[in-house]
């Protein structure tokens, strides 16, 4: 009887160190698992639009009614054109925003486009072209609207944006989502601001991503996400002891063969 119960103890002591264990897996797994003082959990980052920054590739496309004044302000003599990432991929033709933080466009010059967002870029340049056209349109895109995803995602790389709005979470979808060995509470966005690196780290299983300064990415955002610490265990343990194993086990395999003979 003694022998029973201490059984059925050690069979429930088990069961209970599984489902503590599979509790706090759940945590460290399971993205926005960890509630929020904000009961609602709305997101502050709806009305995000991306910055201009030195470097950028933008194309510049006026339209008005007089057709054959328009014609020249949309001319490319003053546009270059940027390689793409992808081999067979026509080259984009556009303005890049130099050290000065200006582009130079057709008729009207140098604009200073820089810090600015799309919308108020686009207002500056149509103030200057009234000058020439009555009612101008502008329509503005930022032609190197990338991102890269590194680490422990399924399939990493580097992603053009075209519509130039990309959440970090569609950034990871992208790259096949993270795997099972993802260090899912501190994946890093790395970041240039105003010449400046900065690094950002974010808690996926928390729901405060929705309102991280990194929940929308900017255009050349890096993202990293390291693998956690049984990956590294493990891929250390491997490798330096890798030859140790395959010996110990062969050993023991031939060992065992020669027993049962």
């Amino acid at each position: 009887m003694k022998k029973n119960n201490f059984s059925h103890f050690l069979i429930l002591l088990i069961a209970f160190i599984f489902v503590l264990n599979s509790c706090k897996t759940r945590e460290k797994m399971v993205y926005f698992n960890k509630e929020s003082k904000d009961s609602t959990n709305t997101s502050t980052n709806l009305n995000f639009s991306p910055i201009l920054k030195i470097d950028d590739f933008i194309s510049v496309t006026v339209s008005d009614a007089d057709l054959e004044t328009v014609a020249l302000f949309n001319a490319q003599s003053n546009s270059v054109q940027q390689s793409s990432y992808s081999n067979g991929n026509n080259a984009a033709v556009g303005y890049l925003i130099d050290r000065n933080g200006e582009v130079n466009l057709p008729v009207i010059g140098r604009v200073k486009l820089v810090n600015l967002i799309r919308e108020d870029a686009i207002l500056l340049i149509e103030e200057k072209l009234k000058f020439y056209l009555k009612n101008p349109v502008v329509q503005l895109q930022i032609l190197n609207f990338k991102i890269t995803v590194l680490g422990e995602v399924s399939s990493p790389g580097t992603f053009r944006v075209p519509n130039e709005r990309i959440t970090l979470l569609e950034a990871l979808g992208l790259a096949g989502d993270l795997k099972i060995s993802g260090l899912r509470r501190n994946v890093l966005v790395v970041r240039e601001e105003n010449g400046i690196r900065k690094e950002y780290h974010v808690d996926l299983t928390s729901k405060k991503v929705f309102n991280s300064p990194v929940y929308y990415l900017h255009q050349n955002d890096v993202v990293y996400v390291e693998p956690n610490a049984a990956a590294i265990t493990n891929s250390t343990f491997i490798k330096s002891n890798g030859s140790l194993i395959i010996s110990v086990t062969s050993l023991v395999l031939s060992i065992l063969i020669i027993l049962n003979r």
